[in-house]
């Protein structure tokens, strides 16, 4: 183990993001700019459609409003710096504000785990236990799951901030990402970081693996349930009704697990900052999309609130003209 007391403890890192390429700040800053705006913007509008109307009172749109709120702030906690990076070259943030940092996005992830597995819970009962949906889902069962979904997701990075706020960092103080993440962090500890990686590997399996044998165990059973529908059109209809679900938890997962399984050598490391983006930037990007556009409900009550705000002349031009 390195003694911290001979060398200098850096008080700030240099988060390097895309700076290798110099020529496309401004390009870039553009478009992560554009998809931070449509993120907000996405989400917010399917929370306050869940919160407006009355239809959207269900288990379902009750955690996708969870989801949605979630995505807006997780979103927040990497592209406003990244943003500021790319419009300034300031690429400096302190170890405080590293951690920080870290603390939002990591129990926001977390959370999100909890709630993907919430919704495919969900899912499972709609499907496969319809005669006691309405029992075993009620108002109180949804409230505890998401409120035990935002409160694991804070205590597992809670516990693993307190063992990192003890280490020291010594240089140098390049984080070669564009956001303050546990593994950059440790490559750049000169303390003995055996029991941070301990500890972060006990709290994944504690906090992050029980949730996606939950998520993967319910939709087993419901291809499982929607198989054996004897009818061509119900299985569609069954289908339906969880195919958006299952494409947020398949760009999720999948994006995630390839980051942490792909090898942390320097060739790889920029396939690991690329892929890291599905699921830092582009899943919330996509989720009110994927929900929205393969929604009729939601697309219905889009342009119930759009006739509402004095554009219903225009809406229903719109639609003559698409039934033309």
């Amino acid at each position: 183990m390195a003694d911290g007391r001979n060398q200098t403890v850096i008080m700030e890192f240099i988060i390097l993001g895309f700076g290798d390429l110099p020529d496309l700040q401004i390009l870039l800053f553009l478009i992560f700019l554009v998809i931070y705006l449509a993120t907000v913007a996405g989400n917010t509008l399917i929370v306050v459609l869940v919160v407006a109307d009355q239809h959207f009172h269900t288990p379902m749109y009750f955690f996708l409003g969870n989801l949605s709120c979630l995505e807006t702030c997780y979103t927040s906690a990497i592209l406003p710096r990244l943003l500021i990076s790319l419009l300034t070259g300031d690429k400096a943030m302190s170890v405080s504000g590293c951690i920080i940092q870290l603390y939002f996005f990591g129990s926001l992830a977390c959370t999100e785990c909890y709630l993907l597995a919430a919704m495919s819970y969900d899912r499972y009962l709609a499907i496969c236990r319809p005669l006691h949906y309405s029992t075993l889902m009620n108002i109180r069962f949804c409230l505890q799951l998401a409120a035990a979904s935002w409160l694991n997701g804070c205590l597992a990075v809670i516990i693993l901030i307190s063992f990192l706020s003890h280490v020291l960092f010594c240089g140098p103080n390049e984080i070669n990402h564009f956001y303050c993440d546990v593994i950059p962090l440790m490559e750049l500890s000169c303390s003995d970081t055996h029991l941070i990686i301990l500890v972060d590997f006990i709290l994944a399996c504690v906090f992050i693996l029980p949730p996606f044998l939950l998520t993967l165990t319910s939709y087993v059973c419901i291809i499982g349930t929607i198989l054996r529908i004897p009818s061509i059109t119900g299985r569609k209809k069954a289908f339906s009704t969880c195919s958006s679900h299952l494409i947020v938890v398949t760009i999720f997962y999948g994006t995630l697990m390839v980051v942490h399984i792909l090898p942390k050598g320097d060739t790889l490391r920029d396939l690991n900052k690329v892929v890291s983006l599905c699921y830092t930037v582009l899943t919330p990007l996509v989720n009110p999309l994927i929900y929205s556009l393969r929604n009729r409900e939601v697309k219905e009550a889009l342009c119930k609130a759009v006739s509402k705000c004095g554009f219903h002349k225009n809406v229903q031009r719109f639609r003559d003209n698409n039934l033309a």
